[in-house]
């Protein structure tokens, strides 16, 4: 039997993210720390909106994207907003690693950032050790997270501004004709309501949908978004003894060579009580588990002694999708393809994607009372994404095609990153999100520092 569900279902607890020996009780429920900060944006109050709503919006995923899309959607009074995730306690294999900019931006509380990393290791493929983080001043650093915290954190912020959580698996999605008002048709899987163990299936008419879904995301199959190369990251989460712990307190490490990935780069970093070693590849993911082994035999003497309390494996996309706004469906996050080149970094722009998708479609709809077109997606969303991060995914990826091609150039890679020059323009760029260039006659003498990297690469590799 299938339901037709309209807006009924309410939480029936107040909601936030409970934080116990650094693991949360979970997504929607709990109570939220006295130390993380209230929404101080919401003006109204999020059962009287369902009353006066008149656009309906779904929001297919509930990570970074899909939680800071449904976050700027709820602030809508005109607007109800549907947030559809199927695990709440989903442990994505991602570094974690959050740019300084974030935290702001996002009104992170510190209870989402186990470290604070100050200090970089990049590893050659000879071994050799690049210290990395001089140029960093005393109030910067890179930000370690774990994703179920982080993500359950920016959810259940959604939430309490009135999103409507729906702990569901999307199984399809029924498109109207398009250039029409037609509604889209989601059916999914409710896991609050059983039928012999499994999701009773249930539909839910609405007007406009975000795609947050990941890589191997329905919506894009749905709207026909076309396909794209993805990486498989692989991680295991390694408790290690404390005297082991303490050395990465701050302390953060790159690995390249073909030894532990072919393409990419393969990584220690610290979290709460643990470490997540792992890598990464597109050019040979069936060899993923080769590669892993390859990071623990170079990262052996660090880790020794510690246990292995999770492994982890997931798809990241590798560039945006040919299409990300169909009619009125838009991809955001890992749907979209948005993860850079080279750093393989997706959180920031996860949200950042979300948020200007969701304040796209409030600017867009008057107050509930203007349903969007595509063009407005197209104009308040995708271009202007585009024209403010483009630059930085196209920098990335000429960094990848040039330095992670061969050992030879991983070593020049990694004598590059010795430089003070480059280290501050890098960490510029990554902790506040701009391309940046500090000074013309510098940049030409590193063009001259980079040849003869290359060369000595050659002589280092081996």
């Amino acid at each position: 039997m299938v339901s037709e569900k309209r807006c009924t279902r309410m939480p029936s607890v107040h909601l936030g993210v409970g934080f116990v020996a650094g693991v949360p009780r979970g997504s929607f429920v709990g109570r939220r720390s006295a130390a993380c900060p209230s929404p101080a944006t919401c003006q109204r109050s999020p059962r009287a909106a369902w009353l006066v709503a008149a656009l309906r919006v779904a929001v297919v995923g509930g990570g970074p994207a899909g939680a800071c899309a449904a976050e700027a959607l709820a602030k809508c009074p005109g607007i109800e907003t549907y947030l559809f995730e199927r695990k709440m306690d989903n442990a994505k294999p991602c570094g974690g690693a959050i740019p300084l900019c974030m935290v702001d931006e996002f009104r992170l509380p510190p209870e989402i950032i186990d470290r604070k990393v100050r200090r970089m290791l990049m590893v050659s493929p000879s071994g050799r050790e690049v210290p990395v983080g001089k140029t960093l001043k005393p109030n910067e650093y890179i930000g370690m997270t774990r994703r179920e915290i982080l993500d359950a954190y920016l959810r259940d912020r959604a939430v309490e501004l009135g999103a409507q959580p729906v702990h569901a698996l999307v199984q399809d999605i029924q498109l109207p004709q398009r250039g029409t008002d037609g509604k889209y048709v989601i059916q999914y899987a409710d896991y609050e309501q059983t039928v012999a163990g499994k999701g009773a299936v249930s539909r839910l008419e609405v007007d406009m949908v975000i795609g947050a879904d990941g890589a191997n995301s329905r919506v894009a199959k749905a709207i026909d978004a076309g396909d794209y190369n993805f990486a498989i990251a692989f991680q295991e989460r390694i408790k290690l003894p404390e005297d082991k712990m303490r050395f990465y307190e701050d302390l953060a490490e790159m690995y390249v060579g073909d030894d532990v990935s072919p393409d990419f780069y393969a990584w220690v970093f610290p979290k709460y009580d643990h470490v997540g070693v792992g890598t990464g590849t597109v050019i040979d993911r069936p060899h993923i588990k080769k590669y892993q082994q390859g990071i623990r035999d170079r990262a052996a003497e660090k880790i020794r002694g510690g246990r292995v309390i999770k492994v982890e494996a997931h798809p990241i996309p590798e560039h945006p999708r040919p299409r990300r706004v169909v009619d009125r469906v838009a991809l955001v996050g890992d749907a979209a393809g948005y993860v850079t080149k080279c750093s393989g970094e997706g959180i920031y722009f996860a949200a950042k994607s979300g948020r200007m998708c969701g304040e796209a479609i409030v600017r867009a709809c008057q107050g509930g009372a203007r349903l969007p077109t595509e063009r407005d997606l197209m104009e308040l969303y995708l271009r202007p994404y585009d024209r403010q991060y483009g630059p930085t995914y196209t920098v990335l990826d000429w960094l990848q095609k040039i330095f992670y091609t061969s050992d030879a150039a991983r070593e020049a890679f990694c004598e590059l990153c010795g430089d003070d020059y480059v280290q501050k323009v890098t960490f510029d760029s990554y902790l506040y999100k701009t391309v940046t260039t500090v000074n013309p006659v510098e940049d030409v003498k590193l063009l001259f520092r980079t040849v003869g990297s290359l060369m000595r690469g050659n002589a280092l590799a081996p």
